[in-house]
Protein backbone atom coordinates (compact mmCIF):
# COMPACT_ATOMS: atom_id res chain seq x y z
CA UNK A 1 0.00 0.00 0.00
CA UNK A 2 1.48 3.66 -0.86
CA UNK A 3 0.79 6.59 0.95
CA UNK A 4 -1.10 8.08 -1.28
CA UNK A 5 -3.81 5.57 -1.04
CA UNK A 6 -7.36 6.64 0.47
CA UNK A 7 -6.53 10.48 -0.53
CA UNK A 8 -8.94 12.75 -2.19
CA UNK A 9 -7.42 14.31 -4.90
CA UNK A 10 -5.84 18.02 -4.73
CA UNK A 11 -9.08 19.96 -5.24
CA UNK A 12 -8.48 23.06 -7.97
CA UNK A 13 -10.05 26.18 -6.92
CA UNK A 14 -13.64 26.79 -9.12
CA UNK A 15 -12.04 30.38 -10.21
CA UNK A 16 -7.82 28.85 -11.02
CA UNK A 17 -9.84 26.05 -13.14
CA UNK A 18 -12.19 28.17 -14.80
CA UNK A 19 -8.86 30.49 -15.93
CA UNK A 20 -6.99 27.15 -16.96
CA UNK A 21 -9.73 26.27 -19.45
CA UNK A 22 -9.91 29.67 -20.78
CA UNK A 23 -6.50 30.15 -21.83
CA UNK A 24 -5.79 26.48 -22.44
CA UNK A 25 -8.99 27.35 -25.24
CA UNK A 26 -6.91 30.05 -26.39
CA UNK A 27 -4.11 28.63 -26.47
CA UNK A 28 -5.99 26.31 -28.90
CA UNK A 29 -7.25 28.80 -31.39
CA UNK A 30 -3.98 29.92 -31.29
CA UNK A 31 -2.67 26.66 -32.78
CA UNK A 32 -5.61 26.19 -35.28
CA UNK A 33 -4.78 29.75 -36.78
CA UNK A 34 -1.21 29.30 -36.85
CA UNK A 35 -1.23 25.48 -38.54
CA UNK A 36 -3.66 27.40 -41.21
CA UNK A 37 -1.61 30.04 -41.55
CA UNK A 38 1.68 28.12 -41.98
CA UNK A 39 -0.36 26.17 -45.15
CA UNK A 40 -0.42 27.39 -48.61
CA UNK A 41 -3.51 24.94 -49.52
CA UNK A 42 -7.29 25.57 -50.12
CA UNK A 43 -8.49 24.80 -46.17
CA UNK A 44 -6.35 28.59 -46.05
CA UNK A 45 -8.13 30.14 -49.02
CA UNK A 46 -11.60 29.09 -47.07
CA UNK A 47 -11.22 30.10 -43.66
CA UNK A 48 -9.76 33.47 -45.49
CA UNK A 49 -12.80 34.37 -46.78
CA UNK A 50 -14.57 33.30 -43.80
CA UNK A 51 -13.38 35.30 -41.64
CA UNK A 52 -13.73 38.63 -43.80
CA UNK A 53 -16.98 37.83 -44.12
CA UNK A 54 -17.29 37.20 -40.64
CA UNK A 55 -15.44 40.33 -39.56
CA UNK A 56 -16.74 42.93 -41.97
CA UNK A 57 -20.43 41.10 -41.34
CA UNK A 58 -19.92 42.25 -37.93
CA UNK A 59 -19.23 45.30 -38.32
CA UNK A 60 -21.93 46.14 -40.44
CA UNK A 61 -24.59 44.06 -38.16
CA UNK A 62 -23.54 46.42 -35.18
CA UNK A 63 -23.94 49.89 -37.56
CA UNK A 64 -27.53 48.34 -38.43
CA UNK A 65 -28.30 47.39 -35.50
CA UNK A 66 -27.36 50.23 -33.13
CA UNK A 67 -30.52 52.36 -34.30
CA UNK A 68 -33.15 49.46 -33.28
CA UNK A 69 -30.89 49.18 -29.75
CA UNK A 70 -31.35 53.39 -29.10
CA UNK A 71 -35.27 53.28 -30.80
CA UNK A 72 -36.12 49.87 -28.57
CA UNK A 73 -34.68 51.49 -25.03
CA UNK A 74 -35.59 54.86 -25.64
CA UNK A 75 -32.11 56.29 -25.65
CA UNK A 76 -30.33 58.47 -28.23
CA UNK A 77 -28.09 60.93 -27.84
CA UNK A 78 -28.48 64.68 -28.95
CA UNK A 79 -25.30 66.04 -30.37
CA UNK A 80 -25.94 69.39 -31.97
CA UNK A 81 -25.11 70.04 -35.45
CA UNK A 82 -22.16 72.33 -35.74
CA UNK A 83 -20.31 69.43 -33.23
CA UNK A 84 -21.77 66.84 -35.08
CA UNK A 85 -20.90 67.05 -38.62
CA UNK A 86 -17.17 68.37 -38.02
CA UNK A 87 -16.26 66.11 -35.05
CA UNK A 88 -17.37 63.07 -36.66
CA UNK A 89 -16.12 63.78 -40.27
CA UNK A 90 -12.87 64.19 -38.63
CA UNK A 91 -12.66 61.00 -36.93
CA UNK A 92 -13.89 59.47 -40.56
CA UNK A 93 -10.82 61.06 -41.56
CA UNK A 94 -8.51 59.62 -39.32
CA UNK A 95 -10.00 55.97 -39.04
CA UNK A 96 -10.71 55.22 -42.93
CA UNK A 97 -7.22 55.94 -43.84
CA UNK A 98 -5.83 54.31 -41.26
CA UNK A 99 -7.99 50.98 -42.14
CA UNK A 100 -6.79 51.44 -46.05
CA UNK A 101 -3.14 51.60 -45.70
CA UNK A 102 -3.22 48.24 -43.05
CA UNK A 103 -4.66 46.91 -45.83
CA UNK A 104 -3.21 47.86 -48.65
CA UNK A 105 -0.18 47.33 -46.67
CA UNK A 106 -0.29 43.97 -45.88
CA UNK A 107 -1.84 43.57 -50.10
CA UNK A 108 1.41 44.63 -51.00
CA UNK A 109 3.86 42.60 -48.82
CA UNK A 110 1.88 39.16 -50.29
CA UNK A 111 -0.92 38.87 -47.44
CA UNK A 112 -4.15 40.54 -45.80
CA UNK A 113 -5.18 41.64 -42.27
CA UNK A 114 -7.48 38.22 -41.94
CA UNK A 115 -5.24 36.31 -39.49
CA UNK A 116 -5.33 33.27 -41.89
CA UNK A 117 -3.60 34.96 -44.79
CA UNK A 118 -1.13 36.90 -43.10
CA UNK A 119 2.23 38.26 -44.79
CA UNK A 120 5.09 35.98 -44.68
CA UNK A 121 7.33 38.83 -43.10
CA UNK A 122 7.12 40.50 -39.73
CA UNK A 123 5.76 44.40 -40.78
CA UNK A 124 7.00 47.44 -38.45
CA UNK A 125 7.65 49.85 -40.77
CA UNK A 126 4.82 52.80 -41.32
CA UNK A 127 2.19 53.06 -39.03
CA UNK A 128 3.12 49.64 -37.32
CA UNK A 129 6.35 51.58 -35.58
CA UNK A 130 4.18 53.57 -33.48
CA UNK A 131 1.30 51.04 -32.91
CA UNK A 132 0.90 47.35 -32.82
CA UNK A 133 -2.61 47.33 -34.32
CA UNK A 134 -2.91 50.15 -36.37
CA UNK A 135 -5.91 48.29 -38.13
CA UNK A 136 -7.54 47.77 -34.96
CA UNK A 137 -7.14 51.33 -33.47
CA UNK A 138 -8.69 52.94 -37.18
CA UNK A 139 -11.47 50.78 -36.89
CA UNK A 140 -12.24 51.90 -33.29
CA UNK A 141 -11.90 55.33 -34.52
CA UNK A 142 -14.06 54.92 -37.65
CA UNK A 143 -16.91 53.79 -35.09
CA UNK A 144 -16.97 56.22 -32.73
CA UNK A 145 -16.89 58.81 -36.26
CA UNK A 146 -20.32 56.42 -37.02
CA UNK A 147 -22.08 56.62 -33.55
CA UNK A 148 -21.35 60.25 -33.75
CA UNK A 149 -22.65 61.18 -36.71
CA UNK A 150 -25.72 58.26 -36.30
CA UNK A 151 -25.98 60.41 -32.67
CA UNK A 152 -26.25 56.26 -31.49
CA UNK A 153 -25.82 55.56 -28.05
CA UNK A 154 -26.26 52.08 -28.41
CA UNK A 155 -23.44 51.85 -30.73
CA UNK A 156 -20.74 54.33 -28.34
CA UNK A 157 -21.52 53.12 -25.27
CA UNK A 158 -22.21 49.56 -25.94
CA UNK A 159 -20.99 48.13 -29.21
CA UNK A 160 -18.17 49.84 -29.27
CA UNK A 161 -16.45 49.01 -25.65
CA UNK A 162 -17.91 45.34 -26.34
CA UNK A 163 -16.02 45.67 -29.99
CA UNK A 164 -12.72 47.12 -28.42
CA UNK A 165 -12.89 44.44 -25.33
CA UNK A 166 -13.21 41.59 -27.57
CA UNK A 167 -9.98 42.12 -29.89
CA UNK A 168 -8.24 43.41 -27.03
CA UNK A 169 -8.52 39.71 -25.61
CA UNK A 170 -7.95 37.96 -29.24
CA UNK A 171 -4.80 39.97 -29.55
CA UNK A 172 -3.66 39.61 -26.26
CA UNK A 173 -4.27 35.67 -25.96
CA UNK A 174 -4.38 34.32 -29.60
CA UNK A 175 -3.03 36.50 -32.10
CA UNK A 176 0.20 37.57 -30.05
CA UNK A 177 0.60 33.97 -29.09
CA UNK A 178 0.57 33.05 -33.20
CA UNK A 179 3.09 36.01 -34.23
CA UNK A 180 5.46 34.55 -31.01
CA UNK A 181 5.55 31.45 -32.33
CA UNK A 182 5.70 32.35 -35.95
CA UNK A 183 8.52 34.98 -35.89
CA UNK A 184 10.06 34.00 -32.41
CA UNK A 185 12.28 36.60 -30.40
CA UNK A 186 12.09 39.50 -33.29
CA UNK A 187 8.34 39.66 -32.29
CA UNK A 188 8.78 39.65 -28.83
CA UNK A 189 11.55 42.58 -29.08
CA UNK A 190 8.76 44.15 -31.19
CA UNK A 191 6.29 44.04 -28.71
CA UNK A 192 8.68 45.08 -26.20
CA UNK A 193 9.15 48.88 -28.08
CA UNK A 194 5.69 49.26 -30.12
CA UNK A 195 2.29 49.76 -27.79
CA UNK A 196 -0.52 47.65 -28.85
CA UNK A 197 -2.88 50.76 -29.14
CA UNK A 198 -1.76 53.87 -28.29
CA UNK A 199 0.88 55.07 -30.35
CA UNK A 200 4.51 55.52 -29.25
CA UNK A 201 7.37 55.43 -31.66
CA UNK A 202 10.31 52.53 -32.24
CA UNK A 203 13.84 53.38 -31.44
CA UNK A 204 13.10 56.33 -29.15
Amino acid sequence: MTGNEGRSPPVIPAKAGIYRLGNNSLNSIAEFVYRVATKNDRRRLLWSIAGALFWYGAVAIMIWLAPIVDGAIGIRMLIPLVVRLPLGIILLLIGVPTVCWTIIRFVRTKGSPIPFNPPPALVVNGLYRIVRNPMHLGWTVLLIGVAVLMQSFTLLVIFIPLFILVHIIYLKFVEEKELEKKFGQAYIEYKKKVPMFFPGWMGK
